[in-house]
């Protein structure tokens, strides 16, 4: 009696995560306003009203028919909003405001497949034993699927005009003592990487293939790299310094006219940075937001590199004189609000060192949230890789070579994809993710 209890209370628990999740993305929706809907704030992806169906027919998609049996009430829908659009994708999409449904009609269609996938979850819950044996997997997929676009579409709402959206009250971090900037030796020591195979706890195929390796020492900054330094770069002539950058890295950089971060706003000899809700004198303490290109570029710029994956597990869960490792970069604490800015706490970063009780065992700081972290490690299968069977290209897609591992996590990730296994990934020349960086020497 208690193991069956315990497997219908964590049921119940997936589906409260479930209902918690869409209120998450309902509540983004909400500061638009009604023209914001039909704009497309980033050429390289959809229009917003894209999302707003995208983000119910995955879950129904998922577990409508395969988990459930439920009939499908509108194919064209299901198709229409299934797939999104990659970044590097096969040029710009070109559809029009007009080719879209209406939003009446995308809310009739989320109002019926959440009411019908809501009671069949209800049934499912009742009898454990009865259902589909992947349901719990799934849900998890779902669940951070839609998470994930929360953060997405953050950064796409970010590109928004100001008179597009309703201001929404920002969290005020207190002023953190500025750290002194300096590197950490890390002695040689283990990371590991990915979960076992056999591993319970819900994992994406590409964390699944567990992979032990010494790292050999190195030295970390001990935080991200500031606008104040970054800065520097700017005015030195980073940007127009050929040897810094690579072919196809100074190629997009001169396609595209790109001089400076695209968060920064320049006002004559000003530089301000674009915030979600205003646009603001640019904080010099708080990480710098650029693409890998440009991270890359700095890092060359300082006769450095960027980490790799192994070198930034090392830095975050590695203890000194120890083989062991961490959870997180603080211990096995659950992630809370004391160790970072993430789980979608603010739209936009902390000065750096901010929460110094999320500091790793050697004193790096926001190694996990106030941006995401690039290293310089292709994203690629770890060994024994296995695509989910329900969702085969989520990883497999982006194993082409032209993907850069990220790690750590932003202010808009959720606290459920902080865990060390999570890989995220991205193209070198997508400038819009809130993305920072530090670098190391070897």
């Amino acid at each position: 009696m208690g193991a069956l209890a315990a497997a219908v209370r964590t049921r119940h628990d997936h589906h409260l995560r479930l209902i918690s999740s869409r209120a998450t993305t309902d509540q983004l929706f909400e500061i638009l306003c009604d023209e914001a809907f039909y704009e497309r704030p980033i050429a390289e992806r959809h229009r917003v009203i894209f999302y707003l169906g995208h983000v119910e027919a995955f879950d129904w998609n998922l577990l409508g028919e395969r988990a459930f049996g439920l009939r499908r009430f509108n194919a064209s829908f299901d198709q229409l909003f299934a797939f999104g659009i990659d970044p590097i994708g096969g040029g710009l999409p070109t559809d029009q405001p007009r080719d879209w449904p209406s939003r009446t009609q995308i809310a009739a269609y989320n109002e019926r497949l959440r009411a019908q996938l809501d009671s069949a979850l209800e049934q499912a819950l009742e009898h454990p034993g009865e259902g589909h044996p992947q349901l719990l997997t799934m849900l998890d997929t779902a669940i951070e699927h839609r998470l994930m676009h929360a953060e997405t579409l953050a950064y796409m709402f970010h590109r928004l005009p100001l008179d597009m959206k309703k201001r929404v009250a920002a969290k005020h971090h207190l002023s953190a003592p500025r750290i002194r900037h300096h590197l950490v030796e890390i002695p040689e020591g283990p990371a590991t990487l990915g979960l076992p195979t056999d591993d319970e706890n819900f994992g994406w195929d590409n964390e699944h293939g567990a992979l032990t390796v010494r790292v050999p020492a190195f030295s970390m900054e001990n935080q991200n790299v500031t606008n104040r330094q970054f800065i520097h770069f700017v005015q030195n002539g980073g940007y127009r310094d050929r040897s810094l950058w690579t072919s196809a890295d100074w190629a997009w950089r001169e396609e595209n006219k790109i001089e400076h971060p695209v968060f920064w706003q320049r006002r004559g000899n000003i530089w301000n940075y674009r915030g979600m809700f205003s646009e603001m004198p640019l904080s010099m303490d708080t990480p710098v937001y650029v693409s890998h290109a440009e991270a890359s570029a700095y890092a060359k710029w300082l006769d450095r590199k960027l980490p790799t994956e192994e070198q930034f597990h090392r830095a975050a869960y590695g203890v000194p004189n120890s083989d062991e490792q961490r959870s997180y970069p603080w211990g096995e604490e659950k992630p809370g609000p004391q160790h970072g800015n993430f789980d979608f706490a603010d739209f936009d970063p902390a000065p750096c060192g901010a929460h110094p009780d999320g500091a790793s065992a050697f004193g790096i700081h926001d190694l996990v949230g106030n941006g995401w972290e690039w290293t310089r490690t292709v994203f690629a299968p770890l060994p024994g890789f296995a695509p989910m069977p329900f969702y085969p290209g989520y990883s497999a897609n982006f194993f082409d070579g032209k993907h850069y591992v990220m790690k750590g996590g932003s202010p808009r990730t959720a606290a459920c994809m902080l865990r060390r296994s999570f890989r995220n990934w991205f193209q070198p020349h997508y400038p819009y993710v809130y993305a920072t960086f530090r670098c190391v020497e070897e």
